[in-house]
């Protein structure tokens, strides 16, 4: 039995050092982790559990036969995260560059498996050169069996990605069905076609950074959710999601202890600028409202004039999607309206509450936007409200002008409290346009034409820029004062937390993709 554990420890130690210390050690000059260095720095200490650390390929082609490693370039377990479950799987560079071969993806495809039936997130750590080219169309394959299984997954489980290196071809597809995507500044990138193929076909010269580099698919594309300065940022910006995220769809968000003590904030009732027309920044209200440090924003340098994120609120993980004054005056525009409503569909997928802080001039106008389908995806953050079940609560801090005042999460499309500050204005549009159209003839036949608009515009302000009319039809549900939001918010989701609503039967909605 002896020589038989010596061949064991053996075999272990070979697989451990995957590709082999000059690979390790060429990894490490990169500024980049080893596979199992990255899982060891996730998992809780002690916690993990490898799968398949044994495996080999199996391909006899271009002299692969002479060349075989443990494990064949990918780690697969399971472990504890803050002592939740979760499944893993962390692709190893120094193995054939990470490339995926057929039984590296059978070991993902088991891994998923596992992760679908025992209900518990799936994470991927991915840094490989792409699909095994000397493997031709088996590995092409095991992609399509990855995708496939990521589907199937979406919105049962929670699915993270963090791109810790290069990202190829078609292994870009696995984290874009994933629900949120980490990059890695400097050392990670994602493109279907690289720098060269770019060049060749468009005569573009461009380095893989600035074509498919964090911070390019954290502002321009909005591919990623997260530009990590390093890998244990990005880590710890994984163990952060997962605190929000219940295991599964079947489970509630965890909560944490609170205990209530003075939930008056006072600082809210300065944040709103005298001139209407000034910005001011939503996160001030954010964090005013939600409990201490507690905002995890997602997307943060992607459609500026919204942000969403988690936070917590009493204790309980919530969902927020605002409006942001201080960029574009807050206008809903392409990229906006996808981001949120992105955002919004996994909190509904998770049973996620959302809180919705609202100002909204509108939409943005525009032949750019007109031209890029304003409308359609204008109407995905609309049906992304009108589908979530899950509690909904509206703040209106100040405008909601127009369609947009709908689409925000209105009472006329399920949420189920809607409040607005003294400070709201509820119309079709801005006052100055309104009056335009409204007094068109008695400004034109006016003395005075400036003074006659001025007049018109405050008269129009004050019958309908305030939120009393839309109280008065039972569309808000309260006009509180901005130091009582924390309070009222608290006792309305306590109120929803046993809401139980579900959608008409059907296979699917038609989402307008």
């Amino acid at each position: 039995m002896n020589s038989k554990l010596d061949l064991l420890a053996q075999k272990k130690a070979e697989a451990l050092l995957g590709g082999g210390q000059k690979r390790i050690d060429a990894q490490h000059k990169k500024g980049k982790l080893t596979a199992r260095e990255r899982v060891h720095f996730l998992m809780d200490e002690g916690s993990f559990e490898e799968i398949g650390m044994m495996v080999t390929h199996r391909s006899n082609d271009f002299g692969l036969e002479k060349e075989k490693y443990l494990g064949d370039g990918v780690v697969t377990g399971y472990g504890t995260v803050n002592g939740r479950l979760v499944y893993i799987f962390s692709q190893d560079f120094t193995v054939f560059g990470g490339s995926l071969s057929e039984t590296h993806a059978e070991k993902i495809c088991k891994i998923m498996d596992l992760a679908m039936q025992n209900g518990a997130p799936l994470i991927g750590l991915n840094d490989s050169g792409g699909a095994r080219i000397q493997e031709g169309v088996v590995s092409l394959g095991g992609y399509a069996d990855i995708f496939y299984r990521n589907v199937r997954s979406s919105g049962v489980i929670p699915q993270l990605s963090a791109i810790m290196g290069p990202c190829a071809g078609g292994a870009v597809y696995s984290p874009a069905i994933t629900d949120f995507i980490l990059m890695v500044e400097n050392t990670s990138y994602m493109f279907v076609t690289g720098p060269n193929v770019v060049k060749t076909v468009t005569h573009e010269e461009v380095t893989s950074e600035e074509l498919g580099g964090a911070m390019t698919h954290a502002s321009k594309s909005g591919v990623t959710h997260f530009a990590c300065a390093n890998e244990i940022e990005a880590i710890n910006n994984i163990k952060q999601l997962l605190s929000y995220m219940p295991q599964n769809c079947e489970e509630d968000a965890p909560c944490i202890a609170y205990d209530l003590g003075n939930e008056l904030r006072p600082e809210l009732n300065s944040v709103i600028p005298e001139n209407a027309n000034q910005p001011y920044d939503i996160r001030d209200v954010i964090t005013n409202v939600i409990d201490t440090e507690s905002f995890c924003e997602v997307h943060k340098h992607f459609a500026e004039n919204i942000v969403v994120g988690f936070a917590r609120l009493a204790g309980k993980s919530i969902g927020i999607v605002a409006n942001q004054p201080a960029v574009l005056a807050g206008v809903l525009d392409i990229n906006s309206s996808t981001k949120a409503a992105r955002f919004v569909r996994f909190c509904d997928c998770f049973n996620i509450p959302l809180l919705v802080f609202e100002d909204v001039p509108g939409f943005l106008p525009g032949t750019d936007q007109e031209w890029n389908a304003i409308i359609t995806n204008g109407a995905k953050l609309l049906y992304a409200f009108s589908e979530a079940t899950v509690p909904r609560i509206t703040v209106i801090t100040r405008k909601a002008y127009g369609g947009a005042y709908d689409v925000m999460n209105s009472k006329h499309i399920g949420a189920d409290m809607n409040y607005a500050w003294p400070s709201a204005e509820i119309a079709v549009m801005g006052a100055k346009g309104a009056a335009e159209i409204i007094f068109k003839n008695e400004i034109s036949t006016a003395k005075d034409k400036d003074i006659k608009w001025k007049e018109k515009e405050n008269e129009y302000m004050n019958m309908f820029a305030n939120p009393y009319r839309a109280a008065e039809r039972g569309f808000i549900d309260e006009i509180i004062k901005p130091e009582e939001t924390r309070i009222k918010l608290i006792r309305a989701f306590k109120m929803l937390e046993n809401k139980l609503d579900k959608l008409p039967k059907k296979k699917h909605g038609n989402i307008p993709l």
